[in-house]
């Protein structure tokens, strides 16, 4: 009897454990970082974001607001490229092109990756009335380190010329993406550039 009424309690303990949710074993949703890169678990890809394209995103609207940095970030459904400016928002001009160029030069700005974005921000890295640099890297061909990131492979700097500045981004293929703007911190805004992992 006792055994029989061990293994009926054995049993009862084992279904008890294949009836709990596979959810309740899942890790917690991750929550990405434009700031600064991070490593991210592979998202599923129904909790992704859809309706993005690979065609050119633009509008025309030019300010004066100077580009003050340049960051990217890891999320888990795509890599992000933020430009912060010292003022409102700026329009911006987006899209894939066969070659990056310089702004005022012409030369060619070498990128790594099987496709390469040319991003326009309608906006000057200088100040318009002294000419000094607002956004001056350290490195033009290497703005921040993309190094493990599933989808940029190189960001380079390719100059700022008559009120607007143009930024090369190699990435690993023709890949869908999505540009849109925010205000703040207090009186700035961002341009930001989200490229996704896969379409």
């Amino acid at each position: 009897m006792n055994i029989h009424h061990k293994l009926t309690k054995t049993i009862v303990a084992g279904l008890a454990v294949l009836a709990v949710p596979a959810a309740a074993f899942a890790a917690p949703a991750l929550a990405g970082s434009s700031t600064a890169p991070r490593t991210t678990p592979t998202a599923s890809t129904a909790s992704c974001p859809r309706g993005w394209g690979s065609l050119p995103e633009a509008n025309s609207r030019m300010v004066q607001s100077p580009v003050t940095d340049i960051r990217t970030g890891r999320h888990a459904c795509y890599d992000r490229l933020v430009v912060d400016l010292g003022g409102r928002a700026p329009g911006y001009d987006v899209r894939y092109v066969g070659t990056v160029h310089q702004d005022g030069s012409g030369f060619v700005v070498p990128l790594r990756g099987g496709a390469k974005l040319q991003i326009v921000v309608r906006a000057p890295s200088y100040d318009l009335n002294s000419g000094k640099a607002t956004y001056a890297p350290r490195n033009s061909k290497e703005l921040t380190n993309v190094a493990g990131y599933r989808t940029f492979r190189q960001l380079a700097f390719a100059g700022s010329f008559e009120g607007q500045t143009t930024i090369g981004l190699g990435v690993r293929a023709r890949l869908p993406f999505r540009v849109f703007t925010l205000a703040g911190p207090g009186s700035n805004s961002r341009l930001v550039i989200d490229v996704a992992h896969q379409w």
